[in-house]
């Protein structure tokens, strides 16, 4: 019998429509393609087809995902602030922009679903350009609707920044500001002015992250403000494979003129990195199934398991109230300890449970020592109704705390 084929690293890649002789055609970068490739990764297309956002299970397993270019997020689904704009500044934005502005509603499905799985689950993510906006929309962010619109004007004319041109579509740049000990600082290291930290990048967008989203650090800005780059420092360490980032522009499309070198050799790593996190994330995945799982119990091994747990309380009970129990109680000890007699490996548990069965057996009280009890009464007489009500609930915490953490290294033993 043959051996069976190992799973590969996967990367999720949402694919943008477009048409071809009046059928759509679903495609993506061959940019994209090829850095996931290069590194060491499977890419797996996402077609844009009616109903695909509920079958994303069906793409598992998920080990990255890559969302990149594609038209403008529904504005209903942030606060776009379309009130704004007015009827003839809206239908001017859709001229200026034709095939942005057409909004596909099943690829703002499937990308935002994507997203959220991604935040769920610390699966690796690396958002280009419209993929780093639906990141922040995903996580409670807002766009600017037009940045020409909302943004540049509020600039004098050779303060503003163009963020698109269709006229030099692939060579145009803009400056951008990298902040310091951020992944673009140490992946452009070589190449910045450690006192300006500007590099230039290609653009192509009239929409942009207007609000960050709380749980984001901006990485770079461009010279009016606009945040290029933004990642999770919680949630980014390749090497434990993790990676959650969106880049506003493209790096992988950042290549010298008729030629595949890039502007920058810091232009790929965002690539790298990313599938270096995907390959890691994929090891711990791997590493996971193998651990073996927790035996599952019959009920009566859980009705059994439930009668220590109760054993335990109740003696607890007793060492913390020093009060004659009733005799129901004995029963209960009685269960715990004849199951703790049947599991070696708890015969400290066990003895002690017998110890204390058989004090309420003899009827015995479980007291503190006088002398310190009553300098404990001394110094609790002196103390105000607050600091004494505070030692109330500070005590019930902490019994709870300590209820909770031994039940919990009881279900473990018992498993």
């Amino acid at each position: 019998m043959a051996a069976s084929t190992p799973i590969l690293p996967r990367v999720l890649i949402g694919s943008r429509r477009t048409t071809r002789k009046n059928k759509f055609i679903d495609f993506v970068g061959e940019y994209h393609l090829d850095l996931i490739v290069k590194n060491g990764a499977v890419p797996v297309i996402v077609p844009r087809v009616n109903g695909v956002h509920t079958l994303l299970e069906g793409f598992e397993p998920i080990h990255g995902v890559l969302l990149c270019e594609g038209q403008d997020i529904d504005p209903s689904l942030y606060d776009a602030e379309l009130s704004r704009f007015s009827p003839e500044e809206l239908e001017q934005i859709k001229k200026l922009h034709p095939s942005d502005t057409a909004i596909d509603k099943e690829k703002d499905l499937i990308e935002l679903k994507l997203a959220k799985l991604c935040l769920e689950r610390n699966i690796p993510y690396l958002g280009i350009c419209r993929g780093s906006q639906v990141l922040n929309v995903s996580c409670g962010g807002t766009l600017y609707h037009d940045i020409e619109e909302e943004l540049s004007k509020k600039f004098l004319e050779f303060q503003r920044v163009a963020h698109i041109n269709y006229e030099n579509y692939d060579e145009h740049r803009h400056l951008i500001k990298i902040m310091k000990e951020t992944p673009l600082h140490h992946w452009f290291m070589d190449c910045l002015d450690e006192e300006k930290m500007e590099i230039m990048v290609n653009s192509y967008h009239h929409q942009g992250i207007k609000r960050l989203a709380r749980r984001f650090v901006a990485m770079a800005f461009a010279p009016d403000g606009l945040v290029e780059g933004f990642y999770d420092p919680n949630a980014y360490n390749p090497e434990e494979g993790k990676f959650i980032m969106g880049l506003q522009f493209h790096p992988e499309r950042m290549r010298i003129p008729d030629s595949d070198d890039f502007d920058y050799p810091g232009c790929p790593m965002a690539y790298q990195e990313f599938v270096k996190a995907v390959i890691n994330y994929e090891k711990n995945l791997s590493f996971s199934a193998c651990i073996p799982k927790a035996l599952k119990l019959s009920e009566d091994l859980k009705q059994r398991r439930r009668a220590i747990l109760e054993s335990f309380l109740v003696a607890r009970n007793i060492y913390k109230s020093g009060i004659e129990v009733v005799s129901n109680q004995n029963s209960e000890l009685e269960a715990g300890a004849e199951f703790l007699q049947e599991h070696t490996a708890l015969n400290l548990q066990q003895n002690r449970l017998k110890q204390v069965d058989a004090t309420v057996r003899n009827g015995q009280k479980l007291r503190m020592n006088e002398e310190p009890e009553k300098l404990a009464m001394n110094v609790i007489g002196n103390m105000s109704v607050e600091q004494s009500s505070e030692l109330i609930a500070s005590n019930r915490l902490l019994a709870q705390i300590c209820s909770e953490s031994l039940e919990k290294k009881l279900d473990k033993l018992l498993q």
